[in-house]
């Protein structure tokens, strides 16, 4: 049963910049905040979260940093936020025990199981038909280390893998928007966003959200984001959870059932 408390929840989607993303034309922070109902409140956001997460002195200033910079005011007592975060939020148990000193791992083969270069979670959505970049080779170690850095300050506590928590203010987790494009169920979500570009569209990912102020791929990456978000706390048994097996310091992608292959492996 949902509280009163809970029909206020607002969903935050974060596309990560690198540390020093400001004159990144290409890939800055994006924030996307809904509702319940959701519907994009305020205004989408582009720029560098640096000097916001270096000045924010709680997680409560932190939240609602990120919702002023998207012009949301919530009227009274701040609502819980939970927040979906697109970057890496932690690194392969292998690669931590290489760098501390410790054991080394077996046998290296391809790539996409190499345990020094991806995780638990990319090992498996490999297996499942999407190629998911990796923190150590894929140039995105500034992106990985600012959003581990935030939840850190802002979101330290972790009781389930994968999910991070910041008292009762903020839950916060890892989306990937790549494996959102795959899925039924979000193609259908994203038709109360569709809208014509003032330019003419390359393809139908252009289409989504341009009068909401989506006018970026930065953008449309963090509102896929949010609808993960909103996915999470209303319709969990879209997402893949981890499984038993998945290390507990590694995080997890919580990535839509419906846009990945073959999921025979994995308990619905």
């Amino acid at each position: 049963m949902h509280t009163d408390k809970d029909s206020e929840t607002l969903f935050i989607g974060w596309d990560v910049g690198g540390w020093n993303c400001d004159n990144n034309a290409n890939s800055r922070d994006a924030l996307v905040v809904l509702d319940r109902g959701r519907n994009v409140l305020g205004r989408p956001w582009r720029g560098n979260l640096r000097a916001i997460i270096n000045e924010a002195g709680s997680t409560q200033a932190w939240v609602r940093a990120l919702l002023d910079c998207c012009g949301v005011e919530p009227a009274g007592d701040l609502p819980p936020v939970i927040l979906a975060i697109d970057t890496p939020l932690g690194f392969s148990q292998a690669f931590q025990q290489l760098v501390s000193g410790g054991s080394a791992a077996g046998a290296i083969n391809e790539s996409a199981t190499n345990p020094y270069l991806f995780r638990y979670t990319e090992q498996f959505l490999f297996r499942h038909g999407l190629r998911p970049l990796s923190p150590v080779k894929d140039m995105i170690g500034s992106q990985a280390t600012k959003g581990m850095h935030a939840l850190a300050r802002f979101a330290p506590e972790s009781t389930v893998a994968g999910v991070w928590l910041g008292g009762s203010e903020l839950t916060a987790f890892e989306a990937y928007p790549s494996a959102c494009k795959p899925s039924p169920l979000v193609r259908k979500l994203l038709k109360d966003y569709r809208t014509t570009p003032a330019k003419p569209a390359v393809d139908e990912w252009d289409m989504v959200g341009y009068e909401f102020g989506i006018d970026h791929e930065d953008k449309r990456d963090a509102l896929l984001c949010a609808l993960v978000a909103w996915l999470f706390h209303s319709e969990p048994d879209a997402l893949c959870f981890p499984d038993a097996n998945t290390p507990a310091g590694e995080g997890w992608i919580f990535a839509p059932r419906d846009g990945l292959r073959d999921l025979t492996d994995i308990e619905a």
